[in-house]
């Protein structure tokens, strides 16, 4: 499977695109800027591109910018990444004196990226940390939800290349308000309990 990862400069974007490659997929990172993409790519092993230019004949595209220019670079990429499916990995979180909470949205951001694109949109990844993504692949499970069964199928199947533990389908796209809510949950846990936490869930075998 070749896969485009934008913003695969990030922290979050150059731990998967590591993960990615050892696990044998085909990895293009872009970036705004072509030479820092082909930079961060070079240290990996991968292609590196602008984002519009690494869209381009992939099998499935993960947006993994930060959550406040998601919704942007969707939208400026719409034309380059055409039907392709789009993996959607942030969420849009508020710090508070209390701590981490989601941004008070009816919709997630997931879903706000689907009114952006031709394309089915994803949601997953949201439950694993750049950390631990960066280190090994992490001993934890996966989840991936979104309504079209067949993008569904590429990104539980890139989910899997990355992780020892399981990748789920955790049902329609409007699940993503529960996924992204996820990620507020663990930032809480990791400064709390001054850890790098990760889920597994019981029960399914």
């Amino acid at each position: 499977m070749r896969v485009a990862v934008v913003g695969g400069t990030g922290p979050f974007g150059t731990a998967l695109s590591t993960r990615l490659r050892e696990a044998g997929f085909d990895v293009v990172i872009g970036s705004r800027d072509a030479d820092r993409a082909t930079s961060a790519a070079a240290e990996i092993g991968v292609e590196g591109a602008t984002n519009a230019e690494a869209v381009v004949g992939v099998d499935l595209v993960v947006l993994a910018v930060n959550a406040d220019a998601a919704i942007d670079t969707a939208r400026s990429l719409r034309k380059a990444i055409g039907k392709t499916p789009v993996l959607s990995v942030a969420s849009d979180l508020r710090f508070t004196p209390e701590g981490v909470v989601l941004a008070i949205d009816r919709m997630s951001l997931a879903e706000r990226v689907q009114k952006e694109l031709r394309g089915p949109v994803l949601a997953g990844l949201h439950s694993l940390a750049a950390a631990n993504l960066a280190a090994a692949p992490p001993d934890e499970d996966a989840f991936v939800c979104g309504n079209d069964p067949e993008a569904k199928k590429l990104a539980l199947e890139l989910a899997a290349g990355v992780i020892s533990g399981r990748a789920l389908d955790a049902g329609p796209l409007a699940s993503a308000r529960t996924l992204e809510g996820l990620t507020a949950v663990i930032v809480n846990l990791n400064k709390r309990y001054r850890a790098h936490a990760g889920i597994r869930v019981t029960g399914i075998s």
